[in-house]
């Protein structure tokens, strides 16, 4: 098994950054999610509530980030750590965490592409952002702008045998893309669904070694054309169908990222296309 490909989302809901290789963080990897677009209450704005957010394409760079959509001038930003310091929070029911807001010139920027007010915070310290729950041994609880976990993985014959599924159901949603379901690292080589039985083992990818937390539980985002920001009825339809567990919608796996004695992959290991993928007890 073998890393296909590698996306990171620089600004949590935007239009993914494709990578050949990226450096693996205790909370994800280099460059994912560590802004956040929130509204007047401090509250995390998503494709959920913005669609257009798909038409964001935010490129990271050390030390700052470019925003870019249709119909805006680009605008370049660098990391605010001098900025106003603000408490806000990914969603409604998630503890605070400490941010730096970027700004009045990257609100203004969000307004026009929204259309209505928002502001650009960014996570400098992932470090005092914690899950509010345990983490596996030997795995650290710190998280960027992630949803639940740092890193989520998803496997190519996977899709392949979902996809399969709709086409003998006459969907005329077929086929559904990769992009549909927003992961970091995408396998290549392993068997349809096999990463359901990754769950609670090491996997080493590269000179990181992960630890696969649970299957992700999909939400109404995948079922928006990353390209477009389109809505369908799938994936979440099939899968409520054939991948319904205990009420959740599962596709792709949860990762945490591990400390390994003799050589932590969390001290700056990288991921790169073509990698290896050794899945062990």
């Amino acid at each position: 098994m073998r890393v296909a490909a590698i996306h990171t989302y620089p600004v949590k809901g935007c239009r993914r950054m494709d990578r050949d290789t990226a450096r693996v963080e205790p909370w994800g990897l280099d460059g994912d999610r560590r802004w956040l677009v929130v509204d007047d209450h401090g509250v995390g704005l998503t494709q959920r509530q913005h669609r257009e957010l798909v038409t964001l394409r935010a490129v990271s760079r050390p030390g700052g980030l470019t925003l870019d959509a249709p119909g805006l001038t680009p605008l370049e930003l660098a990391e605010p750590t001098g900025g106003e310091t603000i408490q806000v929070r990914v969603f409604p029911a998630r503890p605070p965490a400490p941010v730096r807001a970027a700004g009045p010139e990257a609100d203004d920027w969000l307004r026009r592409l929204l259309g209505r007010a928002a502001r650009l915070v960014w996570l400098g310290d992932p470090s005092r952002n914690l899950v509010p729950w345990p983490v596996p041994a030997g795995s650290g609880a710190e998280l960027s702008f992630a949803d639940g976990t740092p890193l989520l993985l998803a496997s190519t014959a996977s899709l392949d045998a979902f996809n399969d599924w709709l086409l003998e159901s006459g969907s005329t949603e077929w086929p559904l893309p990769m992009t549909r379901f927003r992961p970091n690292l995408v396998v290549d080589g392993a068997a349809p669904w096999a990463e359901a039985g990754w769950v609670g083992r090491r996997i080493r990818i590269g000179g990181a070694v992960l630890h696969g937390v649970g299957e992700c539980d999909r939400c109404v985002v995948a079922t928006i054309d990353q390209e477009t920001g389109e809505r369908g009825r799938e994936p979440l339809r099939m899968l409520a169908a054939r991948r319904n567990v205990g009420q959740k919608l599962l596709f792709g796996l949860q990762m945490v990222v591990r400390a390994e004695p003799g050589g932590s992959s969390r001290d700056g290991a990288t991921v790169s296309v073509g990698d290896t993928v050794e899945v062990a007890d």
